[in-house]
C-alpha cells in the first residue's frame, strides 16, 4: 500500500463516505476523502432559502449550494451536496426500520440481519447523538390533534433525532464542551428550535456529520478535499480486477480551468449517495475504464414510495415553523407512516413545489381536477384561498406530511443520450411509474385540514408530471449473492473487482419505511467492521 499516495480514496463525504473515513482511519490507513461540495460553517451558510445561490446545487448555473433537486420522467429527488453529504440540509431523523424490510429485496438472505443489526445501529446512534426531540412545536401539537381526529392518535410520536438538546433546566442555546466523545469532538451549544435544520443550522445545535464521523477523521490525519469531483478510476499495471490499486483522476468542481489532478490509491470506496455513485459507475463502465461492473447496477432505485402533502393555515396566529425540521410522526395503518415537517420562518422557496390539495387518478386529467379544487376553494374561502397560493408567511402557515410506505416499488436507472441534449449521457429513469397518488395519505390529509380548519396542499409535480418527489433515493448497486442479481456482495465489495467498495444509500435493497440516514450509518459500520487494521495487512504480507 505504501507504494500509493493513499490507502484509500473514499468519494463522497455522506453518512457511508464519512463512517468509511473515521473507521479506516482508526485502523491505520492513509485516506483521502473526496467531496465535490462546499465546506459550510454558520458564517456561510444562507439565513433563509430564498438565498437560493447559497442553497441550491446547480454548478454550471452557478449555483453552489448544497440541495440538488433533479427531476426524472418518474420522480424528483431532492440530495444534498457538501463536507458532511446530505447532513448539512438533511431533518436529521434516525429511525430504526421495521424487521421486515431484511427479508425483502436481494439482500434477504445474506446475514442473519435481525441479530447482526441492532449493534450498528446502537453504534450508529452513539455517533450520531441521537435523542427524543425535546423542542416539540406547534406543528407536532397539530398533527397530534389530526391523529385523534382521525382515530390514529396511540400511534403519535416524537422523532428521534440527530440534535443536541442540553440539559433540561438550562436555556436554549447554552453552549457546552463536547458533549458526545470525551473531549475530542468540538463544542456544541443547545438546539433553539429555530426549525432551520434543513436550511443548514447556523446555532451549533444539530449533528451534521463534520461535527462526529468526519471531523474525529480529520483529527486522525484524514484529508478532506473540498469543490472537488472524481472524473475517473481505473485499475493501475495493466491488472483489471484492480489487485495493484486504482488511478483516481478529479478536477475542480467550479473552475474547469483548472488541470485534472491524477492520484493513486489501494482502494477506492464509493460514496457519493445513490444518485452519485450510480451515476459515476456508469460512466466509468461506459468509458471502459471500469467495464467489469455488474450489468445490474442502475435496478431497482427506491424512494420509500414517497408523497409530500400538508395542511396549511393561512393567517395563523401560531408560528408553525418552530421546532426541529422533523419533530413527530404517526403511522395512519401498518404500510404508511407521516411525519411532519417544517422550514425556518422566511424560507418560504420551496412552497411553490405544494398547491391545494387534488384528488382524482393520475394522469393529464389530475390538472383539470386540480384546477376544479381551486376554484372551489377560492369561492368557498376566498380570502384564505389566495393566502395559500402565495409563498408569503407559507413557512410560518403550514404542517407539511411526509408520507412514507414500506410496499415495494422501484424504477430502473440507465445510462442515455437525452432527446434534448443528445451531446453526452446521463441518467434517465425507466420502468413502471411509482405510484404519485396514494389514496390512504390524501383522505387523511382531507380530514385533518376539516378538523383543524386548514386548507390541505398536494405536490405539484404529482399533479402536473405525474411525478413524486423524494429526499430518500436508494438502491441502484444492490448488494447481493452474486453479480447476476446485484452490484456488490455481502461486505459490500464491487462484484468483479479486489479493492473497490460501495457503501452509500445506492446499497440499499428494500423500502425502509422511515428516514434511511441511520440504516445507512449502521451499515457503513458493518461495511468497516469486515476490514482489518492496517498492521495485521502488512503483518500478514510480510509473513
Amino acid at each position: 500500500m505504501e507504494e500509493h499516495d493513499y490507502d484509500y480514496v473514499i468519494v463522497g463525504s455522506g453518512f457511508g463516505g464519512s463512517v468509511s473515513a473515521y473507521r479506516l482511519s482508526q485502523k491505520g490507513y492513509r485516506v483521502l476523502v473526496v467531496e465535490q461540495g462546499r465546506r459550510w460553517t454558520p458564517d456561510n451558510l444562507p439565513t433563509t432559502n430564498w438565498k437560493f445561490w447559497d442553497y441550491l446545487w446547480r454548478p454550471f448555473l452557478k449555483l453552489k449550494g448544497f440541495l440538488s433537486l433533479r427531476l426524472f420522467r418518474h420522480v424528483m429527488i431532492l440530495h444534498g451536496n457538501a463536507v458532511g453529504g446530505g447532513s448539512i440540509t438533511y431533518a436529521q431523523t434516525l429511525l430504526v426500520p421495521p424487521d421486515s424490510v431484511w427479508q425483502d429485496g436481494n439482500w434477504a438472505g445474506l446475514d442473519d440481519w435481525q441479530t447482526v443489526m441492532p449493534e450498528h445501529y446502537d453504534t450508529a446512534q452513539r455517533m450520531l447523538g441521537v435523542a427524543e426531540n425535546r423542542r416539540p412545536g406547534p406543528a407536532d401539537n397539530r398533527l397530534q390533534t389530526m391523529a385523534r381526529a382521525t382515530g390514529v392518535e396511540d400511534s403519535f410520536y416524537y422523532t428521534r433525532v440527530g440534535v443536541f438538546f442540553g440539559d433540561d433546566d438550562d436555556e436554549p442555546g447554552q453552549s457546552y464542551p463536547d458533549p458526545y466523545f470525551d473531549g475530542e469532538g468540538p463544542s456544541r451549544n443547545s438546539c433553539i428550535g429555530c426549525g432551520g435544520c434543513m436550511v443548514g443550522c447556523r446555532y451549533n445545535a444539530k449533528n451534521t456529520l463534520d461535527k462526529n464521523y468526519l471531523y474525529l477523521a480529520e483529527r486522525l490525519g484524514a484529508e478532506v478535499r473540498a469543490e472537488t469531483r472524481v472524473v475517473d478510476v481505473r485499475p493501475l499495471a495493466g491488472c483489471e480486477d484492480g489487485a495493484q490499486g486504482y488511478q483516481i483522476e478529479t478536477r475542480a468542481t467550479f473552475d474547469r480551468r483548472q488541470e485534472p489532478t491524477r492520484i493513486t490509491a489501494a482502494n477506492v470506496v464509493f460514496a457519493a449517495s445513490s444518485l452519485g455513485t450510480q451515476e459515476l459507475l456508469f460512466s466509468l463502465k461506459d468509458r471502459g475504464s471500469l467495464p467489469n461492473i455488474s450489468d445490474d447496477l442502475g435496478n431497482r432505485v427506491r424512494t420509500n414510495s414517497e408523497s409530500i402533502l400538508g395542511v396549511r393555515y393561512p393567517g395563523s396566529q401560531e408560528d408553525l415553523s418552530q421546532g426541529v425540521a422533523i419533530g413527530s410522526g404517526i403511522y395512519i395503518d401498518a404500510h404508511t407512516h407521516i411525519e411532519a415537517v417544517r422550514y425556518p420562518k422566511g424560507s418560504n422557496l420551496l412552497s411553490s413545489l405544494l398547491t391545494v390539495l387534488t384528488g382524482g387518478r393520475p394522469g393529464p386529467a389530475r390538472a383539470l381536477v386540480w384546477l376544479w379544487a381551486i376554484l372551489k376553494l377560492l369561492v368557498r374561502r376566498p380570502l384564505d384561498g389566495l393566502r395559500s397560493l402565495v409563498p408569503y408567511r407559507f413557512a410560518s402557515e403550514t404542517v407539511i406530511f411526509l408520507v412514507m410506505q414500506t410496499i415495494d416499488g422501484h424504477i430502473n436507472m440507465r445510462w442515455r443520450r437525452p432527446w434534448f441534449w443528445p451531446f453526452r449521457k446521463t441518467l434517465s429513469s425507466h420502468g413502471d411509474p411509482i405510484p404519485t397518488f396514494i389514496p390512504e395519505a390524501n383522505s387523511f390529509t382531507e380530514k385533518a385540514a376539516r378538523a383543524t380548519g386548514g386548507i390541505g396542499l398536494s405536490s405539484l409535480s404529482e399533479i402536473l408530471f405525474n411525478v413524486p418527489m423524494t429526499a430518500h433515493c436508494m438502491g441502484g448497486c444492490a448488494m447481493a449473492k452474486s453479480p447476476d442479481e446485484g452490484v456488490i456482495d455481502a461486505r459490500n465489495r464491487v462484484f468483479n473487482y479486489q479493492n473497490l467498495y460501495v457503501v452509500d444509500g445506492s446499497m440499499l435493497s428494500a423500502n425502509l419505511g422511515v428516514n434511511p440516514s441511520l440504516t445507512i450509518t449502521a451499515l457503513a459500520e458493518r461495511a468497516m467492521s469486515f476490514i482489518p487494521a492496517k498492521s495485521e495487512v502488512v503483518h500478514k504480507n510480510r509473513g
